[in-house]
């Protein structure tokens, strides 16, 4: 951590935390996030993560899954309680793949998954395609479809008078079929526009996220093209 560490401000700041019990891969990391153009802060676990990201409120959040004590998902679980870190983007470091522990992932408000070992190119270009994604999401705090609204400032959304909240994926998926609303989209273009290119997760992963969405809004707002992909019903 910089010895000079004074209080941030977001806005346009390249800050990152980056959390792992792995001495090596901090010091990998920090080094080359430096040479980078990144502000970089450390942590070795994910309770001394929370109280890090409390005081520095980073743009970015670099999390590993497996940590003793408290491991990735419950440390993501608890960052994304807090609303002072609710614009901070969240992604995994794991060495596992499978889909069913990347939609877990997803679950507790994770904004990207990235595989070890890392190659720190990818890594990079990962990074920033996130936060070209965050500077996106906070244009609008407020968007209107037929009777949805959806709350960017607390990722939630009301249906009806009724005021539903979203994990943040789940979100940001509804949000990017409402602000293409007429368009039909591929799951390999959704998989581009929300998780990015080298993604690790899979078509299943669009089928599982949409029919979630149709669970908690109704099946009437999306549309199906069998055999293509999904989009919003205009009417």
């Amino acid at each position: 951590m910089p010895q000079n560490m004074m209080p941030l401000i977001m806005d346009n700041q390249k800050t990152i935390l980056l959390v792992d019990d792995e001495e090596g891969t901090l010091d990998f990391l920090e080094y080359n996030l430096i040479k980078s153009g990144y502000e970089v802060y450390k942590a070795s676990n994910g309770i001394e993560a929370i109280k890090l990201a409390e005081e520095v409120k980073p743009r970015l959040i670099l999390l590993d899954v497996m940590m003793p004590e408290m491991d990735g998902i419950e440390t993501c679980l608890e960052i994304r309680k807090k609303k002072e870190l609710k614009d901070s983007m969240i992604a995994f470091l794991t060495c596992r793949g499978e889909d069913y522990s990347q939609i877990i992932g997803f679950n507790s408000g994770a904004d990207d998954y990235i595989r070890k070992p890392i190659r720190f190119n990818v890594l990079l270009y990962r990074l920033e395609a996130m936060l070209r994604r965050a500077k996106r999401n906070k244009e609008q705090s407020e968007i209107i479809f037929r009777e949805i609204t959806l709350l960017k400032d607390r990722y939630s959304i009301v249906v009806n008078n009724n005021e539903i909240p979203l994990p943040k994926k789940e979100f940001d998926l509804l949000a990017f079929f409402i602000n293409n609303s007429g368009k039909v989209f591929t799951r390999e273009e959704i998989l581009m526009q929300l998780w990015g290119e080298d993604t690790l997760v899979g078509d299943r992963t669009v089928d599982v996220y949409v029919n979630r969405l149709r669970e908690k809004i109704g099946i009437d707002y999306f549309r199906t093209v069998k055999g293509f992909g999904y989009g919003m019903n205009l009417t």
